[in-house]
């Protein structure tokens, strides 16, 4: 058996949002037209993948973006708790540039510490679980390649971990948008490296794709800009 394993930590398409909610860990939400169609088209990059394993977020829109993969390589679906949306205290709300939020007293008290942060799950506390989830996947897959489906704000706080980045941020400079691959190659139990892909990239909206800058009026919690998704 090789000694080299791979696994795609891969961020779900996009969501049925019409009111720009942050959605956060809700139950309820899933894949548009379009996810549907960015979860397909990421099944066909890596239908010829060794992948032996592919496990997904409980929250419906991974689970559905998983399920195409899963079901290319004859595998059922795994799921890990680990690999959730980050907690925040804005979940249910309409929170992104333009609608009058940090404005409003009653968020002040959230935002007070951005390096923790303070308005939802601690950074350090995503690296734990998201860790235990990759080197989890990267056992049951060993020596093959595995898929994880998650969230953007877990998957580019884990990468910033493994490149010895700080964690806290700018949101709109994540590398990390709708449906990429953020793979990580181990050798043995040991990350060697850490790679980056958008299969999907041409179905993503020029406005949502990694480094864009957000245009007024785009950038609600549910595409993901400021709280992850």
């Amino acid at each position: 058996m090789s000694d080299i394993t791979v696994v795609h930590l891969m961020r779900h398409g996009e969501v049925a949002n019409p009111d720009g909610i942050l959605y956060g860990r809700l139950p309820g939400y899933h894949l548009s037209e379009l996810g549907r169609q960015m979860a397909e088209r990421v099944a066909e990059h890596l239908a010829s993948r060794d992948i032996t394993h592919v496990v997904s977020s409980p929250l419906e829109r991974a689970q559905e973006t998983a399920t195409p993969i899963a079901k290319a390589h004859g595998l059922d679906l795994a799921t890990d708790e680990r690999l959730i949306e980050a907690e925040n205290v804005f979940q249910g709300k309409t929170f992104g540039v333009g609608d009058g939020a940090l404005r409003r007293p009653e968020n002040w008290k959230h935002l007070v510490n951005p390096f923790k942060p303070s308005w939802g799950e601690p950074y350090v506390e995503q690296v734990v679980r998201m860790m235990a989830a990759l080197n989890a996947a990267k056992d049951a897959a060993r020596g093959h390649e595995a898929v994880c489906v998650s969230h953007q704000l877990p998957i580019w706080i884990v990468r910033s971990f493994v490149e010895r980045r700080r964690l806290w941020h700018d949101p709109r400079k994540r590398q990390c948008t709708l449906a990429s691959l953020t793979t990580f190659t181990y050798q043995g139990d040991k990350i060697v490296s850490v790679g980056y892909t958008e299969p999907a990239r041409d179905l993503v909206p020029p406005h949502l794709r990694a480094g864009a800058k957000p245009a007024k009026g785009k950038s609600a919690p549910g595409n993901g800009k400021a709280f992850g998704a």
